[in-house]
Formats: C-alpha cells, sequence, structure tokens
C-alpha cells in the first residue's frame, strides 16, 4: 500500500530556491530535494518534521539547487540521486560558481546514482518515476509520483513561467518541447513544486502559461 506524501518546502539561498523535504507519512522516511544552501536551516526543518532521511534528490546541478549536496550527504550519511549525467559538468564546477555569485564555499558534487528517462526512484514507500527534461540545464530531470499525482519539476516549469535557457546548456525550444511532450501530458490534475516561487497544477499552465501557449 502506497504512503501518503507531505512535502515541506524551505527556501534557501538568495535565489530563494525551494528545497523540498518530501516524506511518507505512515513511515516518516524522507528525502531532501535541491539542498542548495543553508544547511542549518534544512536540518532544522528535518528534525521539526521528525523525518528519517534516506536520500538527497537533485533535478539539476544549477548552484543554487545543488551547492549544499555533497556537504549534506555527509552529515547525513546518506546518497544522492540525481539529475541527469548531461549536468556532470555543472555538478564539477560548483565551487567556482559559488565563488562567483557570491555564494561563499561549496563542493563539487559526484551523484551515487545518475538518473535517466524511465527510471524509477523510491522514498520510503513512495516511487517517483524519472523524466529527462533538458533545456534550462542539459540534465534536468523531473520527479513524478503518479500515484499521489504529484511531480517536483526543478527549474523546468514555474507557475506562470518556465526555466531560463540562457545559462550554460540552456536550450529554449528543448526545454517547451520537454514540457510539452512529456510532463503536460502527465494530466491536468497533477500538482507540482517547482524549484522556485509557488506550487502549481499543470491544468492551470497547459491553459494559461503565457511559454505553453501555440
Amino acid at each position: 500500500m502506497p504512503g501518503t506524501p507531505r512535502a515541506g518546502i524551505i527556501p534557501v539561498t538568495p535565489f530563494q530556491q525551494n528545497c523540498t523535504l518530501i516524506w511518507d507519512d505512515a513511515t516518516k522516511i524522507g528525502a531532501v530535494v535541491d539542498p542548495g544552501g543553508d544547511l542549518d536551516r534544512i536540518e532544522a526543518a528535518i528534525r521539526e518534521q521528525g523525518v528519517q532521511v534516506e536520500k538527497i534528490l537533485l533535478t539539476h546541478g544549477h548552484v543554487d539547487h545543488a551547492a549544499g549536496a555533497d556537504e549534506l550527504r555527509e552529515r547525513l550519511g546518506v546518497p544522492v540521486e540525481g539529475p541527469h549525467r548531461a549536468d556532470k559538468f555543472l555538478l564539477d564546477s560548483l565551487p567556482e560558481t559559488a565563488a562567483n555569485y557570491g555564494l561563499g564555499e561549496a563542493r563539487a558534487v559526484t551523484p551515487d546514482r545518475w538518473l535517466d528517462e524511465g527510471d524509477a526512484v523510491t522514498v520510503g514507500d513512495l516511487g517517483f518515476d524519472i523524466l529527462h527534461c533538458p533545456g534550462h540545464s542539459p540534465g534536468s530531470v523531473v520527479f513524478v509520483s503518479r500515484d499521489a499525482r504529484f511531480a517536483l519539476v526543478g527549474d523546468v516549469v514555474f507557475k506562470g513561467s518556465v526555466g531560463r535557457t540562457d545559462l550554460p546548456g540552456g536550450n529554449h525550444d528543448q526545454l517547451i518541447r520537454a514540457i510539452k511532450e512529456k510532463v503536460l501530458p502527465l494530466g491536468d490534475d497533477l500538482a507540482f513544486i517547482p524549484g522556485h516561487g509557488p506550487t502549481g497544477t499543470l491544468g492551470e499552465e497547459r491553459v494559461s502559461n503565457p511559454f505553453l501557449q501555440d
């Protein structure tokens, strides 16, 4: 019997990135998604919810999403899963990128498991299917819980917008194609947690997102 998913958003870094703590309500087993920084704040949220974190998930390799992943892996003693291997160059250059943005020290991170289209990830009794959705970054992935009808989309799509594509490896046409061909077909009722800003549903975005209108 699948557990009931719960999620708490922890805004981190000056970019106010939505680091998300997800967990199975029955078992309290969970994961930290996109720990970009402010690790003390993330660990406080873990303690507050009483969650036993079993892994760290990365939607992509940009500094505001991944800069804290290696240190948090060390603190919690858990593996890192994701993103797609195409973001390796971003993860390798995290120390330089963090310095360039004035974000302090950051470590490069090599995931314990790279993710690809069609892979599956478990968090406790929760199951997620992986969609490779390049465009914002070459290795961006989306975590989809078909049973619970929600997805963690990183910076692929936002409420009323889409991910920027002017960063290294970005491609606007590729991003729009991934959203239209992979994400929107998941169904109008599917709720999503983006990497920044408010949550939404795919139905709202299909109808009103100006970037997704033909």
